[in-house]
């Protein structure tokens, strides 16, 4: 008899507590295989602690492959489940395609930042969902406290140096918490010229800050946030947001150059395509976490909608302590299907919450006794500990060194404002230059938007988190419009003519100009042709070396080869019906369609066999490029040399070094490019 294969999709508190115990278990008797687009599983409790410069990255990131030496690790993302054919269609880092079979899947992907419609938040927010998210709040709060310290003017200074977070949940809590003891601690070493201090803003629409924990809780939190000066406004949202401040729902306007984006989760929108029977984006299962009528479908975590034994009528919430022993009771079930042990019903005692709000400060209620002050800090780390499946040591280290050493604020810049949008199915994942994008549209297009109400706010997924109690908003959208984020994006999305950056008027994450490192040309862009005197463009006509031959490379290119106008089967061209491979997508509304590979550089040839193309200007391979003396060889009378350049504009070629990045908007760009 062969060995059951079971793929496990997502590898969060849910699908890594699976696949440890399923390991286990089977006693190597089954073929496990674990789907993930990172190597790593990501303790999310301690993601503030990262963003504050107390914990290292790696800190928080246990190993897969280190910690799960029995279970088959892939790379990737499911877009595709073929229910009937026992298939999962994934997706690699690098644009690779690939299919598990399966007999037993375990659905566990987790879930995504939850975007509700409110004007300008999708392009100026950004969420608190992943690493990179982290790492980039990290760089930007430091940049903006920097910055505001070397200006003279006040209005800058106190616009750079306000910080808003929206929604008081379990997260953002921590988030305004541990930000201002970042911000605070920086200005004490480098005191601004104008005087003044960071300011945090907390908003809610909830009654308090955590609603959903003990009340007295909620109070010790709060109070904690108002002694560092953190302004916490309840019954208040964002009305809208740009790239100068927010507007709040009571009409007052914050200049800020800062939207931390908190209010909660939604399911990851994959579990959507199954066309299965659904509850508020989570897909319905039993007691036993099996999916009814589909014996061989289990799902767990955020996207299962499990029943609540102890509460009838209601499921059980989105949080991490559920989702950490929803895996196990999965596991258990799995091996039962195969003919090995008993069913479990998945019931839950209830054993607390913890929240660390910086150094000494925290609010605890382990088995139901409130705490707080130092002896709930040291339960609520002590309890982290215990929890974090791997990295305790090194995380104990990180904490004594932070007691007894200053932190270091420095900006790394290893994350752009562009490779973590808010409106992302992998938040885990930052945007990287050149990578492939799904054709015709960016990621995260038409994806579903879950409104909040009262009664569907979502929790932010950690073991101690509650409802994050986002903003309130009935009459939102189900799906989201696809909105074109904004160029002056908080934090400086680098222009189009930088290596290796976006287009200035193309999506954060979109392919980069061809006349770029790893680029599309700018001909390409939307924007239409550059001018021929500026730098990487056409040259101009009364350069040397005159205009090219439209057949040469730099000058116009056809409409059929690489760099023309895209065809419709191409990126950035209509959507094409089939993936790269010719085949058509599995069934079910795929997630992300198959990312597209980049066009090829062009062929472009003299028109004279035998003989290779040359550059304008530019010598053949392996001598040295010399100018040429007179108008080009190329064949017919020599055209008008046109206007001449601007004095100032460098003369053009692929060596020169791109200029000063604009704004539209006249700003200086804050050293995000």
């Amino acid at each position: 008899m062969s060995r059951p294969r079971i793929v496990i999709v997502g590898a969060g508190f849910a699908g890594y507590r699976t696949a440890r115990t399923l390991s286990r278990l089977t006693r190597h008797q089954a073929d496990i295989t674990l789907l993930n687009p990172t190597d790593y599983f990501l303790y999310l409790p301690l993601l503030p602690q990262v963003a504050a410069g107390i914990l290292e990255p790696r800190r928080v990131s246990v190993s897969l492959s280190g910690t799960l030496p029995h279970v088959r690790l892939v790379l990737g993302e499911a877009d595709g489940i073929d229910l009937d054919g026992r298939t999962v269609h994934y997706t690699g880092p690098e644009g690779e395609e690939g299919t598990l079979p399966y007999d037993r899947l375990v659905l566990a992907a987790g879930s995504v930042n939850k975007l509700l419609p409110i004007p300008g938040v999708a392009e100026h927010a950004h969420g608190f969902r992943g690493l990179p998210e982290a790492l980039y709040l990290r760089d930007h709060v430091t940049r903006q406290v920097e910055l505001a310290a070397a200006a003279d003017d006040r209005a800058e200074c106190a616009a750079r140096c306000t910080f808003v977070v929206v929604g008081a949940g379990y997260t953002g809590t921590e988030v305004a918490a541990h930000g201002a003891m970042y911000t605070d601690a920086q200005v004490r070493k480098h005191p601004m010229r104008t005087g003044m201090r960071p300011r945090w803003m907390l908003l809610d629409v909830a009654p308090r800050v955590m609603p959903e924990m003990d009340e007295r809780l909620s109070r010790t939190a709060e109070r904690v946030l108002r002694q560092r000066g953190v302004d916490v406004r309840m019954g208040t949202s964002v009305k809208e947001a740009t790239h100068d401040g927010v507007v709040l729902t009571d009409g007052t306007s914050v200049d800020t150059r800062t939207l931390v984006w908190c209010v909660g989760v939604r399911p990851d929108p994959l579990v959507e395509s199954l066309g299965l029977p659904m509850e508020r984006g989570r897909l319905l299962v039993d007691p036993h976490l099996q999916v009814p009528g589909r014996p061989e479908l289990f799902a767990c975590g955020d996207v299962a909608a499990v029943p609540d034994l102890n509460q009838p009528g209601q499921y059980t919430s989105m949080t991490a302590q559920h989702a950490w022993r929803h895996g196990k009771v999965c596991a258990h079930n799995v091996v039962a299907s195969l003919g090995r042990g008993q069913r479990r019903a998945y019931r839950h005692r209830d054993l607390g919450f913890v929240v660390d709000l910086g150094g000494a400060k925290a609010a605890a209620n382990p088995l139901g006794v409130a705490m707080s002050g130092p002896a709930a800090g040291a339960v609520t780390r002590g309890y982290h500990l215990a929890a974090m499946p791997g990295n305790r040591v090194r995380v104990a280290a990180d904490w004594l060194l932070d007691a007894v050493l200053p932190r270091q604020a420095v900006q790394l810049g290893l994350v752009r404002s562009w490779s973590v949008p808010l409106e992302s199915s992998s938040p885990e994942v930052a945007r990287v230059p050149g990578r492939p994008e799904v054709p015709g549209r960016p990621e995260g297009a038409g994806r579903p938007v879950t409104p909040t109400t009262p009664d569907t706010q979502r929790s932010d997924t950690e073991p101690e988190g509650e409802p994050a109690g986002g903003t309130t908003n009935d009459a939102a959208a189900k799906n989201q419009p696809d909105t074109e984020p904004a160029r002056s994006r908080p934090g400086g999305e680098p222009a189009g003519n930088q290596p290796g950056g976006a287009g200035a008027r193309s999506r954060p994450g979109s392919q980069p100009a061809k006349n770029q490192p790893g680029g599309e040309p700018a001909k390409a862009r939307p924007g239409g042709q550059p001018a021929k005197n500026q730098p990487g463009g056409e040259p101009a006509k009364n350069q040397p070396g005159s205009e090219p031959d439209k057949a040469q490379p730099g000058g116009q290119p056809a409409k059929n080869q690489p760099g023309g106008e895209p065809a419709k089967n191409q990126p950035h061209g209509e959507r094409a019906q089939k993936g790269p491979s010719g085949s058509p997508r599995a069934s079910g509304r795929p997630r992300r369609d198959v990312e597209a590979a980049g066009p090829r550089p062009a062929r472009g040839g003299s028109g004279r066999p035998g003989k290779a193309p040359r550059a304008a200007g530019a010598g053949s391979a392996g001598k040295r490029p010399t100018a040429p003396s007179g108008p080009s060889r190329s064949a017919g009378p020599p055209t008008d040399p046109g206007p001449e350049p601007p004095a100032n504009q460098p003369p053009p070629g692929p060596d020169i070094a791109p200029g000063p990045v604009k704004r539209t908007d006249g700003r200086a760009v804050e050293g995000d490019s």
